[in-house]
């Protein structure tokens, strides 16, 4: 790895080794790289095939093993790489912080104070992308954070980041579920049904499937036509991915309801809260959406107006497109504040950071994206689902290391 700008006066970099020196643990650089995600489908409203994300590294003059500790992190897929504003604005002002003012009262790097200095000069309001650097950056700082402390993340976040209404440890696995049945070309119902079989076989007890990217009676052979393989016991939830307008969503809630789905996700535009309180007051099965709002304050706008119930209803926020855990910390306590148990949150995302956000704060469960949007989706290697729950690797920090195909991706961030 080249000596970095970053370095000076604070370590340096030598053949993929860093020189510690004397005082507290320091980043020396921070490196971000674009990588496609190469999917030929689709949902109802985009294609994957040109899809990118940003990989992040945080290096630190902290040598262990012969190599330095490094925090990874990444955006979750359906929003692009966001090298721009975080070659710009966020890794610049990190790079430029006092070292002694990154470090917490544990004596570590400290993720809120990495996070409040890569938003110096902000204004409030414009989320949007910023918030999917953010979290970018976010990740990778509690990545480090976990590892500098020596304990797997979800040890970490529920000793400092827990609101004390959550249990006091981390919930030792995960109820998760399958998205998958996206629009494939040329791929028609048989396919549908062996890739939702296949879900199954891999120890999934809830699927999930795109709706609203063909005309209504053929996503309804195509719902019934799941449901048709799915054993007692296992149950199928639907995604629109924000497609309908009022009318639409309201004609699709009432041919849904027919059916004994787990949920029916973002119907509508994710800030049209007007539309969904319409809907909640039509259907009466579980509504899911949240996965698209990018901050503490558009969450606490849905639950206030948003018409959802907290008996039934379903909060998707993705930490990782939202200015990460260190801002969903703050949801976890407006939720519990506002009426709502934090356990009818299901992250969106399919990665192993929001698994270790739904077992340090007790959520309901997390996404996953089995054999979608490689590397990046799925959970580390060796902790098989079962019974439609996954246990966490007991490594130091994320454990994304412990998934191999993603290796490569994060070796090629400091090349």
């Amino acid at each position: 790895m080249n000596e970095s700008p970053g370095a000076v006066g604070a370590g340096r970099i030598v053949d993929t080794a860093v020189v510690r020196e004397a005082g507290p643990v320091r980043i020396v650089d921070i490196r971000e790289k674009t990588v496609p995600i190469q999917a030929d489908m689709s949902n109802a409203f985009i294609n994957f095939s040109k899809m990118t994300v940003s990989v992040l590294a945080l290096v630190t003059d902290e040598v262990r093993d012969g190599e330095p500790v490094i925090g990874y992190g990444f955006n979750s897929n359906g929003r692009y790489a966001q090298g721009g504003l975080l070659r710009e604005r966020i890794i610049p002002r990190v790079l430029a912080a006092e070292p002694a003012g990154l470090i917490g009262a544990h004596g570590d790097l400290d993720p809120e104070l990495i996070w409040r200095a890569a938003m110096t000069d902000e204004k409030p309001g414009g989320h949007g992308d910023r918030g999917v650097a953010m979290g970018i950056l976010d990740m990778a700082a509690w990545d480090l954070a976990a590892k500098l402390a020596g304990v797997p993340l979800n040890r970490l976040l529920s000793e400092r980041a827990r609101d004390p209404r959550t249990p006091a440890t981390p919930a030792e696995r995960v109820w998760v579920y399958a998205a998958g049945g996206y629009y494939y070309p040329g791929r028609g119902i048989d396919a549908l049904q062996a890739e939702m079989r296949g879900y199954l076989d891999l120890g999934y007890r809830t699927v999930k499937m795109k709706i609203g990217g063909a005309p209504l009676a053929e996503d309804l052979r195509r719902i019934e036509a799941v449901l048709d393989v799915l054993p007692d016991g296992c149950d199928l939830a639907v995604d629109a991915n924000g497609r309908f307008d009022l009318e639409q969503a309201l004609a699709y809630a009432d041919a849904l309801r027919a059916y004994p789905l787990r949920w029916y996700e973002e119907a509508g535009d994710p800030l049209d809260f007007e539309e969904l309180r319409a809907l909640a007051e039509r259907y009466p099965g579980p509504l899911a959406t949240g996965e698209n709002l990018m901050s503490f304050q558009e969450a606490r706008n849905l639950v206030r107006y948003g018409g959802l119930r907290p008996d039934r209803d379903i909060l998707q926020m993705d930490p990782a497109l939202s200015y990460g855990a260190t801002e969903f910390r703050r949801t976890v306590t407006m939720l519990f504040d506002s009426g709502w148990n934090p356990d009818r949150c299901v992250p969106h995302g399919g990665h192993q950071f929001n698994l270790s956000l739904a077992s340090a704060f007790h959520l309901h469960g997390c996404e996953s994206y089995p054999g979608i949007f490689e590397p990046f989706g799925g959970f580390a290697d060796g902790y098989p689902i079962e019974d439609g729950h996954v246990r966490l690797p007991d490594a130091p920090g994320i454990g994304l290391e412990q998934k191999a195909s993603l290796g490569p991706v994060l070796r090629d961030v400091l090349a």
